[in-house]
């Protein structure tokens, strides 16, 4: 297989792309963004990289720096040879708020020339596209399913939702294999804050772990819908096994989660590292953020995507601890 993994430079995409390098299925690896990618060769050492992968079982990789609103650089970037995509490239919810024009350039505008170029140089491969939890929003029931119709609240979740549809819309075509991934909020980032108006779910567990203040702008009593970024990379790896399965008309997939307050999250962190931990953290309300956040829904049905064989964390203390495991021993 010929992965193409859009984003390549962020978070996920580079933990994806170290677990993609050991599939068995997955001969080469390449990684698209727009910024320069930092832990992994450039396409001028491709040959060495090759030979160096190819001795270790390793997939190839290659580099490739691509700005997704240049409809002919996105064309140059996808072959025929490509068998899946991962379109993980975004510009994030308080961001695409902020810059109204850069998010529907790069999540709608970038989707589609994305699409259209598999379209008609790669037909019919597997394109996993990572969604969000905010494609819903407003007067939402208790609990949200695969089939709840999206009501986004925010120019993210509606650039989001516009590109699920082309998702679904290019698979019934015979243009694609999609399948859409709404991922939860991902916590605990390593690494600094970003333009996410869910950043703040990572700063407060993150920060006060390294010794750092770290601000938390919502009520402590909003809930808030989480996964580990270890669950959600496994999860992502996950779907490539389901080129094959038959999603009908609803080839959408809201990823299992955990439902928490915020304070029961501040309370997990005072449980694994005391409460001189968790008293780093100070309250500021910030309306934009709060009104961004508390538009998602928090509580999820997805007995489907268990069923397809997708995981869950089992708690969130479970998740503090990977993150002590991995960033701070």
């Amino acid at each position: 297989m010929h992965i193409l993994i859009t984003g390549g430079a962020g978070f996920l995409g580079q933990r994806l792309a170290r677990q993609l390098l050991h599939h068995p299925q997955v001969k080469r690896l390449t990684l698209a963004d727009v910024m320069t990618l930092p832990n992994f060769q450039n396409t001028a050492d491709q040959a060495a990289n090759q030979a160096a992968n190819q001795a270790t079982d390793q997939a190839t990789i290659v580099s490739r720096q691509v700005d997704l609103t240049n409809a002919k650089a996105v064309k140059a970037l996808i072959t025929p040879d490509i068998t899946a995509v991962y379109h993980l490239a975004a510009v994030v919810s308080s961001q695409a708020e902020a810059k109204f024009d850069l998010g529907v350039a790069v999540n709608a505008d970038g989707t589609r020339n994305l699409l259209e170029a598999i379209r008609h140089q790669a037909t019919g491969a597997q394109l996993i596209f990572a969604s969000s939890l905010a494609v819903f929003g407003g007067e939402l029931p208790d609990v949200i399913t695969d089939k709840t119709a999206v009501t986004p609240q925010s120019s993210y979740g509606t650039q989001k939702a516009i590109a699920e549809l082309w998702v679904n819309d290019y698979t019934r075509k015979g243009f694609i294999n999609g399948v859409v991934l709404r991922l939860p909020t991902v916590v605990v980032r390593p690494g600094k804050p970003n333009a996410a108006a869910s950043s703040f779910a990572s700063s407060i567990i993150r920060e006060p772990l390294n010794g750092q203040a770290a601000i938390c702008p919502v009520d402590t009593r909003l809930p808030l819908w989480l996964a580990s970024p270890e669950t959600v990379t496994a999860n992502l790896v996950h779907a490539l096994s389901l080129s094959n399965y038959n999603f009908e008309a609803n080839r959408t997939i809201n990823l299992p989660g955990l439902t928490l307050t915020v304070q029961a999250m501040v309370e997990s962190l005072v449980r694994v590292s005391g409460q001189s931990t968790a008293d780093f953290i100070q309250y500021e309300p910030e309306e934009s953020i709060s009104r961004i956040v508390a538009s998602w829904p928090s509580q999820f049905e997805v007995n489907r995507a268990i069923a397809l064989g997708f995981t869950r964390d089992r708690s969130f203390e479970d998740i503090i601890h990977a993150f002590i495991k991995d960033n701070l021993t």
